[in-house]
């Protein structure tokens, strides 16, 4: 996840002076110009790059020394940054209407659309949203299971994943699942108070709701993007359900019948995942053809004594082998790669660009792991992002959509292939028959194609309630109901409103717009196929290693390079050569484990 300029306001601390500087306000002007246009946005973005440094430094504070205190102080830089850009937005409505040029039109667009949960005008309003922000993701950060009794022992999120990824008991499963839940239902006011302020602050800068703003960053009509993500999800919806039909059938081996139903839902405890987004815990149950390579590289990074600081620069070497620069010094300095012992932190992994111009970092509590691995790849990809379009104004300083800047790191993921793997020494040897591959691919599979409903339902749930359609008494019961639509995943005990389930999700409360990782899953495998070309593979896509090729890491770069100062089919177009964003790439990387699949569902009831 990236913590930059999707929550550009957020992460700047605005001055007590007007956008437009010492200079009076032109708001009296009856004929404004095009050139006051342009000087405004060139005001606009230094004082954004001046003040973001600041609070940026404070809320990284406030995520890696969670106390009442930093809480406060990040409250307090969030409420002056709404007030700023608040009066931005309004200033810059001035300018509706004139012929500008390409640049400075797009800058007051992007300006507008740079908050995603814009404040209202009202001071009073304004700072009870920033107290309501702040207080949801602190009580995310802090949350615990300390049993049902409430004397422990306790434990996090992290150790209750970790009972999800290793248990294969039901009822710890579910001691597990139920805890964490525990932590959300304090968040249901606040959040309902969120939806009314965040909407009131969208509609006075001319949306509806603040789903419409989040659905107009993309370079389209808000509802043609809802079209554009449904023609996207019918693309793969049919490969999802195939998989979903051979792990059902594979879990009730191990849970029984009584448990695993042969034509429903999955209970959502028992797929490895707080959230069942990730199955690839489950692996060692579905693994395909026992024994047919060597894919566990846990075991490896234990043994070859892989800490943080050993993982992070193993994926560091693989954009350095792209042609990319090496991160600067002070990464290694200011990161933060482990969980500490005497503090509460957000150990979320993301990625930080503090500065705007070159202080970039990490926030993750890193396991030597092949997940967490990964997860390392995908955050230096929004590292090594920052670094190329640092030089653009700071309205600029953001992947070509969203789902860009997701996309990346998860593309260079997809060159860890066993070929890579062995290259680098995790693993010994590389499966050289289809059964290697189709283990490989349903390793990965149980990672990307798993996660596809779920990138898609969580924005679907909030537009809807930012839109009224889901009413505040129904928030849960909603939330389970396009679970399983989608998932074909249910709740393995009863929920009721008086549960806030969405709060159990670190996106929900921290505000983290969603849509951009289904995108991502989608835009990832473009993204690879095209490198994979300038590379001149030779083969088949899921074989694909661009490791060291500096002719995919010049198109890499070159599309990176854009930021957001121009339209995102140009972005891609560049990489890619089409300028519509297509599932085709992912199907073809996925067609032997497709065609494995259907043949082993032969007599099984799928669907849900």
């Amino acid at each position: 996840m990236t913590k930059h300029n999707w929550i550009l306001g957020v992460l700047l601390l605005a001055a007590c002076a007007t956008p437009g500087g010492n200079q009076a306000s032109h708001q009296g002007d009856s004929k404004p110009t095009p050139e006051e246009a342009k000087e405004f946005v060139a005001r606009v973005n230094k004082d954004l790059k001046e003040l973001w440094t600041r609070e940026a430094t404070a809320s990284w504070v406030k995520s890696t020394y969670i106390t009442e205190d930093t809480d406060r102080l990040a409250a307090w830089a969030r409420e002056e940054v709404m007030a700023y850009l608040s009066r931005a937005v309004e200033e810059s409505k001035r300018f509706d209407g004139l012929e500008l040029d390409p640049q400075t039109a797009r800058a007051l667009r992007l300006l507008r659309l740079s908050l995603p949960v814009p404040a209202p005008s009202d001071p009073a309003l304004r700072s009870e949203l920033a107290m309501v922000e702040s207080q949801m993701e602190s009580l995310y950060g802090r949350g615990k299971w300390c049993g049902p009794t409430g004397e422990g022992p306790c434990r996090d999120l992290g150790e209750l994943s970790q009972v999800l990824a290793e248990s294969r008991d039901w009822d710890e499963l579910l001691d597990a699942w139920v805890g964490w839940r525990t932590i959300s239902p304090p968040m249901r006011p606040l959040y309902q108070r969120n939806v009314e302020l965040g909407n009131l602050g969208a509609q006075e800068m001319g949306f509806s709701d603040l789903g419409e703003l989040w659905r107009s960053g993309y370079d389209m009509d808000p509802e043609q993007l809802r079209a554009e993500v449904e023609r996207l999800w019918e693309q793969v919806k049919p490969l999802y359900e195939d998989l979903h039909c051979y792990v059902r059938a594979r879990l009730q081996q191990v849970y029984g019948k009584d448990r695993i139903p042969s034509d429903g839902p999955i209970p959502a405890h028992v797929l490895g995942n707080m959230w069942a987004q990730d199955w690839s815990n489950l692996y060692p149950l579905l693994e395909p053809y026992p024994g047919q390579g060597d894919l566990n590289v846990d075991a490896a990074l234990v043994r070859q004594n892989y800490d943080a600081v050993k993982m992070t620069k193993l994926g560091e070497q693989f954009f350095l082998s792209l042609g990319f620069d090496p991160l600067p010094a002070t990464f290694w300095t200011r990161s933060m790669l482990t969980q500490p012992r005497d503090r509460d932190v957000v150990c979320h992994a993301s990625a930080w660009d503090i500065t705007g111009e070159g202080d970039i970092r990490i926030k993750m509590c890193i396991r030597p792991t092949e997940e967490d691995l990964i997860t390392i790849h995908h955050e230096l990809g929004h590292n090594f992002y920052y670094q190329k379009y640092n030089h653009l104004p700071i309205l600029f300083q953001a992947g070509a959509h969203d789902g860009f800047h997701e996309a990346v790191g998860d593309a260079i993921a997809l060159s860890i292939t066993p070929g890579y793997l062995k290259q680098v020494g995790l693993i010994a040897d590389v499966p050289k028959d289809d059964k290697g591959l189709v283990n490989f691919q349903m390793k990965m599979a149980l990672q990307k194609i798993a996660f596809l409903p779920f990138g898609k339902l969580i924005d679907q749930w909030r537009w809807d309630v930012f839109a009224g359609r889901i009413p505040p008494e129904r928030y849960n019961q909603s939330w389970w109901e396009l679970v399983e639509k989608y998932q074909g995943v249910a709740p393995p005990v009863p929920r009721s409103e008086a549960d806030f389930d969405p709060g159990a999700k670190y996106h929900i409360p921290a505000n983290v717009p969603y849509l951009r990782y289904f995108l991502a899953h989608i835009l990832q495998f473009q993204f690879h196929k095209a490198m994979c070309e300038a590379a001149g593979h030779q083969g088949i896509l899921a074989d694909c290693s661009v490791y060291g090729s500096k002719a995919a890491g010049e198109k890499l770069q070159a599309m990176l390079a854009l930021g957001q100062s121009r339209p995102w089919p140009d972005a891609l177009e560049l990489l890619t050569g089409t300028r519509t964003m297509d599932a085709g790439p992912l199907l073809e990387y996925f067609e032997p484990l497709r065609n494995w699949l259907q043949e082993q569902n032969q007599g099984q009831t799928c669907g849900w």
